[in-house]
């Protein structure tokens, strides 16, 4: 059973996302919450296993909250939650250790279907949003430099497995591209995480595109 904290301000959202979830028998919906700091109090109550965040609220915004919830020792997963997929804040809470996003018009079907993957700890983020995200935020802020400088500091295999993570292969994909077996990915995933001081694949592939580690790297 996956239990699923909502939080967003507007209570017709909630409603929808929760008669959405209620059809699945592998979903329970542990809590509800209207602005992060509720957020942060309902996962210390209900210790559910992913969070969908709404981004832009009053208050205490999703990203602020996101960020405090995933310093949390366990912390559960955090899914952000945008209106469109463009949102340059999506990147902010991203970085704030959010473990992917969602558009809120995403079809039911598929709403329950990334909630799993979300819950079993890989990144709900496709490659394609992930570039365009890194290409609208401001390079003037030096994130490109910076991520250059960390990726500088991993070996030729760990870049390779960090520009396939940018891509968003799993595993057994990445295995196959480099000729690897899944548990020497995942060894090479969790050296190059503990290197770049990284919490999840997410961060990494956050990292590898705004490296500009390209898809021939991989």
């Amino acid at each position: 059973m996956i239990k699923v904290l909502l939080v967003d301000d507007d209570p017709m959202v909630r409603s929808h996302l929760r008669t959405i979830l209620a059809t699945s028998p592998d979903v329970n919906v542990v809590g509800e919450a209207e602005d992060g700091a509720e957020a942060v109090e309902a996962v210390l109550r209900g210790q559910p296993d992913v969070v969908l965040m709404d981004i832009r609220m009053p208050g205490v915004d999703g990203i602020t909250a996101t960020a405090e919830i995933c310093a949390m020792r366990s912390p559960p997963t955090v899914v952000a939650l945008t209106t469109f997929d463009s949102d340059t804040h999506v990147l902010n809470a991203l970085r704030a250790g959010a473990s992917g996003f969602l558009v809120k018009s995403t079809p039911p079907e598929d709403l329950l279907s990334l909630i799993k993957v979300a819950a079993d700890g890989h990144t709900v983020l496709s490659a394609m949003a992930a570039r365009r995200l890194i290409a609208s935020s401001d390079r003037a802020s030096g994130h490109q430099r910076a991520a250059q400088r960390k990726v500088a500091a991993l070996s030729g295999r760990e870049r390779q497995v960090l520009a396939c993570l940018g891509q968003g292969l799993t595993n057994s994909e990445i295995a196959g591209r480099l000729f690897l077996s899944e548990t020497t990915v995942k060894s090479y995933i969790s050296r190059l995480l503990d290197k770049l001081d990284l919490p999840n694949r997410t961060q990494a592939s956050l990292l590898a595109h705004e490296a500009g580690l390209g898809d021939d790297a991989c």
